[in-house]
């Protein structure tokens, strides 16, 4: 246990001139009178009520001693402790251009994306994960790091909006490569997913995954939307939006030849549920040893020591008024 302001300890030494004073308050708590003898008396059992009304004093220490460790402020104090953990290099890229909000997946494919991102973002124990956001430009939106926690909650806090609109997968490629070159890991994967096909960006996706290619990282490309049409947002002419059930167009072929390209596989989700294939192929993945940093930060530790000087104090007043009742 650390404590902010140990200094507080020294209040302790007050017990000295507490116990003094019960021990003298005790010889002199009775009226006493002279006989000639006690022996018929000497051997009488003395009550257990006698020893219990001790325990009344020490009780009451312990309530003065809880509270002067509440002032010294015991702690949990920041540290950085370093560890060996096995575990792989991964980047979730992820399409949040306006189309993912088509409704062919429940609640949408951006919701159901995220969910099933975030759940195995926090299922990937000891893994050094990034995320990518892309639509007509790309976004790192969070550097590669064992904080599962971290990710988890980024990934739920997405918006739609955050981007222009478009589909930049080529951009979004070359980004996720960008963060995830220089992991330590031997094995490294770059998990992209997207509703559409490449419309807008400065790199080329095949481009993107020849660069992937030569940096030995694999690309998981998982194209989201059912067969045949979906109902996808548009804007009316009041600036309204409104649902318009139009084909699912998802350039499956440059998909598919990035992930073969890279060492990948393709995907095909038509489904909430289809999405869980990639991470059982994920878990799969080689890896290794890589040695991580945690740091852990300082938080008050006071209120197991409030509790039990509350319940001593609880217990006091209890049995005062209870067994330990005394008449004047």
């Amino acid at each position: 246990m650390l404590l902010a302001h140990p200094a507080y300890l020294w209040l302790f030494l007050l017990f000295i001139p507490l116990i003094a004073w019960y021990i003298w308050k005790r010889r002199n708590l009775y009226a006493s009178m002279e006989v000639s003898t006690t022996a018929p008396v000497a051997r009488l059992p003395r009550s257990w009520k006698e020893y219990l009304t001790h325990l009344l004093f020490v009780m009451q220490l312990g309530v003065i001693g809880c509270i002067i460790i509440i002032l010294a402020r015991p702690q949990t104090r920041d540290s950085w402790h370093t560890s060996s953990v096995e575990g792989t290099d991964i980047v979730l890229a992820l399409d949040i251009s306006t189309s993912m909000l088509a409704r062919d997946f429940k609640p949408d494919r951006f919701e159901a994306a995220k969910d099933v991102a975030a759940k195995f973002v926090s299922g990937r124990d000891g893994d050094n994960i990034g995320v990518v956001i892309f639509a007509a430009e790309s976004f790192t939106a969070i550097p590669m790091t064992t904080d599962r926690s971290v990710i988890a909650n980024y990934i739920n806090d997405i918006k739609m909006g955050m981007l222009q609109d478009g589909t930049a997968i080529g951009d979004g490629l070359a980004t996720s490569i960008n963060r995830i070159k220089d992991g330590k890991a031997k094995s490294k994967s770059i998990i992209l997913l997207t509703d559409g096909s490449n419309n807008t960006g400065n790199v080329a996706p095949m481009t993107a995954a020849e660069i992937a290619k030569q940096m030995g990282i694999k690309v998981y490309t998982i194209g989201i939307g059912t067969n045949g049409t979906a109902p996808y947002p548009q804007e009316n002419m009041f600036g309204r939006i409104e649902y318009v059930n139009l084909p699912v167009v998802i350039d499956e072929a440059t998909l598919r030849n990035i992930a073969e390209t890279t060492g990948g596989k393709y995907f095909r989700a038509t489904g909430n549920n289809v999405l869980a294939e990639i991470f059982a192929e994920i878990d799969k993945l080689e890896t290794t040893k890589m040695d991580t940093r945690d740091f852990t930060s300082t938080e008050d530790d006071y209120l197991p020591w409030g509790i039990a000087a509350l319940a001593l104090f609880s217990l006091i007043i209890v049995l005062r008024y209870t067994i330990l009742r005394s008449i004047p």
